[in-house]
């Protein structure tokens, strides 16, 4: 996402862990120089919860907790009058493409909504931020990789957006026009929850296409998931970010 800070971002940098625990411990540290009770019981929490979100079995547990279940074939999305495709995040100067591309969240949607295109034959709509600092938008770049790379071309195209919610009301606006009710839509499975809530809020049928998934979905357990990693610190991170997320869109109509 680009522009402007959102709510949800400012909540996900500043209250979500790590940084959260980690001023929290920082706190603990203060505390102790002025010989408060407290110290170093609350820089111990601070660091055991360091510790338990670095687990791959805290972190893929916490994703299983959010992941919305995968659509069973393409035959499911028939009902679907086009295919949205949400924007992802953008790669900010990868030399390799010689500047701005999209990122690994926007790569793994436009790959699994560009083969849903295929299957079905539904016209797409993709739908990311606005260029900023002129730079490429998310949907030029969405754009021209369908385009280039998987050979599948939009119908409707949104660049008007910053966040879910909003990219929500600008695709329904678009489609409605159109006389369409009904879309399979195309995100992160772990987003999925968030991201279909707000688009039925926006008068749109839905067919969750999720894609992306971190969590177990029954996979076998392995002693290594409780080896403590900096991925699934970040793994937990993205997580409880959306859980936060997720709470702070059924509070606050986001615009």
């Amino acid at each position: 996402m680009s522009g402007s800070l959102s709510l949800t971002y400012l909540v996900g940098a500043v209250v979500i862990p790590p940084a959260s625990l980690i001023l929290l411990g920082l706190l603990g540290l203060w505390l102790r120089r002025r010989r408060f009770a407290l110290d170093g019981t609350l820089t111990g929490l601070c660091l055991l919860g360091l510790l338990v979100l670095s687990l791959p079995v805290t972190a893929y547990s916490l994703m299983s907790r959010l992941e919305a279940p995968p659509l069973p074939d393409a035959r499911s999305a028939n009902d679907a009058q086009a295919i949205v495709i949400l924007a992802g995040g953008v790669s900010r100067g990868a030399v390799e493409w010689g500047g701005d591309t999209v990122g690994p969240f926007t790569l793994q949607r436009l790959r699994f909504g560009a083969w849903l295109a295929r299957q079905t034959k539904l016209p797409v709509l993709i739908t990311g931020a606005a260029p900023d600092e002129g730079r490429p938008g998310e949907a030029a770049m969405m754009r021209d990789v369908l385009r280039d790379e998987y050979g599948v071309s939009i119908r409707w195209f949104d660049e008007q957006a910053r966040t879910t919610a909003g990219n929500a009301r600008e695709a329904a606006a678009l489609l409605h026009a159109a006389g369409i009710e009904r879309v399979a839509l195309v995100t992160n499975a772990f987003h999925m929850p968030r991201a279909r809530r707000v688009f039925e809020r926006s008068g749109l049928q839905v067919i969750a296409a999720p894609t992306g998934y971190f969590g177990y979905a029954g996979g076998a357990f392995e002693w290594t998931h409780l080896v403590p990693s900096g991925d699934a610190l970040r793994v937990s991170y993205l997580a409880l970010r959306e859980m936060a997320a997720g709470l702070t869109y059924r509070i606050v109509d986001r615009q």
